[in-house]
């Protein structure tokens, strides 16, 4: 099964980030091929929202709502289960001081189409 893990932080000013090596998280799993890719994120303050209405094409800047957390980096998950899903993410640095959501992927199929 393919997850998404998006991992989400807090924007609090009293937030304090985990300096934790993640290598010692990343590398085993890249070696065991169980992490397809991962990325971090630049911040929210630096997307831009895209949506078209009425045959237009609009943009701004910045994040479209306002939340006290943001999602700061993802991974792509290539696992047996979601238990092997859960275990990965409880030993990423960020379960600590922030939160993993998994998220499966669907097929085309699954939605009917």
């Amino acid at each position: 099964m393919k997850y998404m893990m998006f991992v989400v932080t807090s924007l609090e000013p009293d937030a304090e980030p985990d300096e934790s090596d993640i290598d010692l998280w990343v590398d085993p799993l890249d070696a065991s091929g169980k992490r397809v890719i991962g990325e971090v994120l630049a911040p929210p303050s630096d997307s831009t929202v895209v949506k078209v209405r009425g045959g237009k094409v609009l943009t701004s800047r910045g994040p479209y709502v306002e939340t006290a957390e943001v999602i700061c980096g993802f991974d792509i998950l290539e696992v047996e289960n979601l238990d092997e899903a859960i275990e990965i993410a409880s030993k990423h640095p960020m379960a600590r001081n922030g939160q993993l959501e998994l998220r499966p992927f669907m097929s085309w199929q699954d939605l009917g189409r």
